[in-house]
């Protein structure tokens, strides 16, 4: 049989999903650096029309916070820089933090985790950094006084620079300038349960490496994959490479145990005209292939059969931030609540889509499958296979006992695979194109007992 990559054979594995219910996996940021955002009811009423699990918000904004009450929505709340040496310095000032915060809302108010502070180490602030595991120890125990303990987790947030090797995954070490603080840390977070909380974005990787290969690889599409001889695996989205790099320095550091959270990624849908990247295309190809990924529950290839708690930089955008303009365009949705872009996150509107041409197109009106092109090489048709299979769709029929396995052939398989995918993802031409090699037929490729998935429409 034609040899299927880890992807698939974790996706056989899927349990039905029900995409119209919340998933607890998928979360979302919902900053403030902006003067123009909804009333929170306004912003509560959209979130529960869409199947986001979690919300995350940088401070602790009470009107935000009693508005979710009731909701279910996991709710993530922070402690700024600014307020860590209070935090660290005086117990007392964490329990008044706490009981202005989180007794006041809990637990009609789903709030699951404090971050105290947001990518500390990277301040290079010796003070900051030395008074931050005092912070967390403080809020820990103003929770457990307020007998919240076990309910209410404590993490901080990281940027990706913590690691000094990401590259290839199986590599991922921390930075030996944040060892020490790092350790500290992470015994702590291993103790309470709490997750490492980190801060992926694929976008930053192709803006410092931008062939189209590379965009491909960050943007789950297909691709030729990244070859760890590491851990043998081939990795074929950089998304999963970093996170299996964070999880490759945690195993290094002897934290096995210790859980990730990813607390912000994105892509911006608009940027200045020397920015490489940003657009409403890429945005939407980025966040629904994730999203779809997520719901597949492949897992990464060190953490398969289970989707990274995930949390998508931004509900809105935030247009008093400072800097290039793709840091004001990363908002799903605009403050009058309609969607910038669709990514398949509305409970009538479950499917993500992909990257559009610039001239899409039409869809076609009759029956329609997505099929190889004539003389592409197995190897491609195996890279095809395994993206599409590695998306959650159900290969299972082209696996032993199938009713597609015969012919056993890569070509053969990835035929069935490729117009699966396609069927799946609203017969959009443009997912019948596998970095051109499929085509659209209007004959039906079924035969004996394999019926290919198809239809008008």
């Amino acid at each position: 049989m034609a040899t299927l990559s880890l992807f698939l054979s974790l996706s056989l594995l899927i349990s039905a999903f029900n995409f119209a219910e919340p998933q607890s996996f998928i979360g979302v940021n919902y900053g403030q650096a902006t003067d123009n955002l909804p009333p929170p009811a306004a912003t509560v009423n959209l979130l529960k029309s869409t199947t986001i699990g979690k919300v995350r918000l940088y401070g602790a904004d009470g009107a935000i916070i009693k508005a979710l009450a009731g909701t279910g929505i996991e709710i993530v709340i922070g402690a700024a820089n600014s307020e860590i040496p209070a935090l660290a310095s005086d117990l007392n000032s964490a329990t008044a933090w706490v009981n202005s915060n989180v007794v006041p809302y809990y637990p009609a108010s789903n709030i699951t985790l404090i971050t105290v502070g947001n990518e500390v180490l990277m301040t290079m602030d010796q003070g900051l950094i030395s008074q931050l595991l005092p912070a967390m120890r403080n809020v820990q125990n103003a929770l457990n006084w307020a007998f919240l303990g076990g309910k209410v987790r404590v993490s901080t947030v990281h940027s990706m620079a913590v690691l000094s090797q990401s590259y290839p995954p199986s590599s991922g070490l921390f930075n030996p300038v944040f060892q020490d603080p790092l350790r500290g840390l992470l015994e702590f977070q291993k103790d309470n349960g709490s997750p490492f909380t980190i801060n992926p974005y694929p976008f930053f990787a192709y803006q410092s490496d931008p062939r189209p290969e590379m965009l491909a690889f960050c943007l789950f599409q297909p691709n030729s994959g990244s070859f760890d001889m590491g851990n043998r695996i081939m990795y074929t989205n950089m998304f999963d490479a970093q996170v299996d790099a964070v999880r490759s320095a945690l195993n290094a550091m002897g934290f096995r145990d210790v859980e990730i959270m990813i607390a912000e990624t994105g892509w911006p849908y608009h940027g200045d005209n020397n920015e490489v990247g940003p657009s409403i295309e890429n945005a939407r190809a980025y966040n629904g292939n994730l999203i779809a990924h997520l719901r597949s529950m492949v897992g990464t290839p060190l953490m398969p059969g289970k989707s990274v708690d995930t949390y998508i930089f931004a509900l809105y955008d935030e247009n008093l931030k400072s800097g290039p303009a793709s840091e004001r365009a990363f908002g799903l949705y605009k403050p009058d609540l309609s969607m910038t872009y669709d990514v398949g996150l509305s409970k009538t509107s479950l499917t993500p889509t992909t990257v559009t041409p610039a001239n899409p197109s039409p869809k076609p009106t009759a029956a329609s499958w997505c099929v190889p092109k004539v003389g592409v090489s197995d190897a491609q048709l195996q890279q095809d296979l395994d993206y599409a299979c590695g998306q959650g769709i159900d290969c299972g029929l082209i696996q032993p006992g199938g009713a597609c396995f015969e012919p056993n052939t890569v070509s053969s398989h990835a035929a069935y695979a490729m117009n699966l995918y396609y069927q799946t993802h609203a017969k959009n031409p443009w997912n019948c194109d596998f970095s051109q090699s499929a085509t659209l037929t209007s004959i039906n490729p079924s035969y004996n007992a394999c019926i290919y998935p198809g239809g008008s429409t």
